[in-house]
């Protein structure tokens, strides 16, 4: 990662650099950009209290992946409905032929697919067609064997073809009427950029994290942060709903498109703000999320 005889980096400059590639694994070993969030912060605060104070290592980027590799599969064996143990099967010799329109196709994909493979199915995948790792380097992160890793992949390969000609597992349901009428009471106080209105729907205890930078806790304290939406002018609210939750969608004002660049989810004690969580400065967040604007139900 440095060029020989410069000094060796530190951790807050590896992980700055590295965080939009851990979060492309992560959110897709979880299925939810949101869960790849929680699992990447989860893995550097880890990393960085194992961190060397003396000293480097090695391999910082293999190093910070075996990391989230780990946290993330901790992740999946809490979850509740986690898919039953990974299913271990002898190691075959199995290597597909190169094909780079399958990979750029896994590469383009939603994070759904993803949960239908088992974790080391999924992870083979995802490090190698998503991240561009090579067999060995897959092979140090999980801690696998190669024939295991080209086992897995093939058998990942062949489930995401298979459920990307089904289209199966990306159906979203429209966000319920309650559910749509407290987004759509922020969004419009939001873009008419009355942010007193906006303030006057925080919780006390109001929780805010604008993810990558910072968390604040508290109405005062949150309160400032609608000013920095107050000084631009590159942004325009919809009410939607990312990975079947409800959501704020956010595109730029004159886009005819109406691309999103970003979201921010919310959470709510009765009509009261209880979180919020903006991915402002994380737009690798967007990738591979399924997201639209919604309506309520009829």
């Amino acid at each position: 990662m440095q060029a020989a005889g410069q000094q060796p980096l530190g951790f807050e400059e590896i992980a700055q650099s590295l965080r939009p590639k851990l979060h492309r694994y992560c959110a897709r070993m979880a299925g939810s950009a949101a869960d790849g969030e929680d699992i990447v912060q989860d893995a550097l605060l880890k990393a960085m209290e194992a961190f060397p104070r003396a000293g480097s290592i090695a391999n910082p980027e293999a190093w910070l992946f075996r990391i989230a590799h780990n946290t993330a599969l901790d992740f999946l064996r809490r979850r509740v409905r986690l898919e039953a143990v990974v299913v271990r099967q002898a190691e075959q010799d199995i290597a597909d032929p190169e094909d780079e329109v399958t990979r750029r196709q896994i590469a383009a994909m939603g994070l759904r697919p993803f949960m239908k493979l088992s974790p080391a199915e999924r992870s083979s995948v995802i490090l190698m067609d998503v991240i561009g790792y090579s067999l060995s380097e897959i092979g140090e992160i999980i801690d696998g064997t190669i024939p295991a890793v080209k086992a897995a992949l093939h058998r990942g390969r062949t489930r995401l073809k298979a459920l990307g000609d089904s289209g199966d597992g990306e159906a979203t349901l429209p966000l319920t009427e309650r559910e749509h009428e407290r987004l759509a009471r922020y969004v419009d106080r939001f873009n008419a950029r009355d942010f007193d209105a906006v303030r006057d729907m925080l919780a006390e205890d109001v929780r805010l994290e604008l993810v990558g930078r910072f968390v604040r806790r508290g109405k005062p304290g949150v309160s400032q942060y609608f000013g920095n939406y107050a000084g631009r002018s590159d942004w325009l609210f919809t009410v939607g709903h990312v990975e079947g939750r409800p959501a704020v969608l956010s595109h730029r004002p004159h886009d005819p498109t109406k691309t999103t660049i970003n979201f921010i989810q919310l959470e709510w004690d009765g009509d009261a703000i209880s979180l919020i969580r903006d991915f402002y400065h994380a737009p690798y967040a967007v990738e591979g999320v399924v997201m639209s604007a919604d309506l309520p139900r009829s």
